[in-house]
């Protein structure tokens, strides 16, 4: 009797590396800025410790790689929603800052994730510059969508920083469960603060 054999694929660099990046991501969710290593990353991947090193120049290059890939991932599900939203300028912005309440944004271990990298942001001078760059991103996203609207208001760099901020806080009391107020309540807050910037 002949036995089948498995087929075997060796995983591609890209395939590894990004694999990485995605467990040290997951790490900062499960243990935080104060728990995350090298050997807690490899576990997390299903690799040896000593393959991170071989794909970046250490923990902190994996960490930041992680936090400009999240940033990504976040930014293209505020795109999608853009651009299901048609051609409507103030839908499209509406539909850029309430897609943060919906999945996959507001999510408790993306929330989790996101406080690993601030923590981290003020400790480390690098992962500090991807957070400022990540930040600056997702402002001049709003500010473009503030720009085509009709009315838009004379700072526009200005009412993104306001948008940012409420979208922010109400992100952060959505994803940490128990608000006081429910994901329609939110869409309408922001429908309101957006109405009072574009009359």
């Amino acid at each position: 009797m002949q036995v089948a054999r498995q087929s075997f694929t060796r995983e591609t660099p890209d395939f590894r590396r990004q694999s990485l990046i995605e467990a040290t991501a997951r790490c900062l969710a499960k243990h935080g800025a104060q728990g995350i290593s090298v050997r807690a990353i490899c576990a997390e991947a299903g690799v040896s410790p000593g393959l991170l090193r071989h794909y970046f120049t250490g923990i902190n290059d994996a960490i930041a790689e992680a936090y400009h890939w999240t940033g990504s991932r976040v930014e293209t599900a505020l795109a999608h929603a853009v651009a299901m939203a048609g051609p409507d300028p103030r839908v499209r912005l509406l539909a850029y800052l309430t897609a943060n309440f919906r999945s996959p944004v507001s999510d408790p271990d993306l929330l989790a994730t996101w406080l690993g990298f601030w923590g981290l942001a003020r400790t480390d001078a690098a992962i500090g510059a991807v957070h400022d760059e990540v930040y600056a991103a997702s402002r001049q996203s709003i500010e473009a969508l503030i720009k085509a609207c009709p009315n838009a208001p004379q700072n526009p760099q200005l009412a993104a920083v306001a948008l940012v901020a409420l979208v922010d806080g109400l992100w952060l009391e959505l994803s940490l469960g128990n608000a006081p107020f429910s994901v329609d309540d939110a869409n309408t807050l922001v429908e309101q603060w957006l109405d009072a910037l574009l009359d």
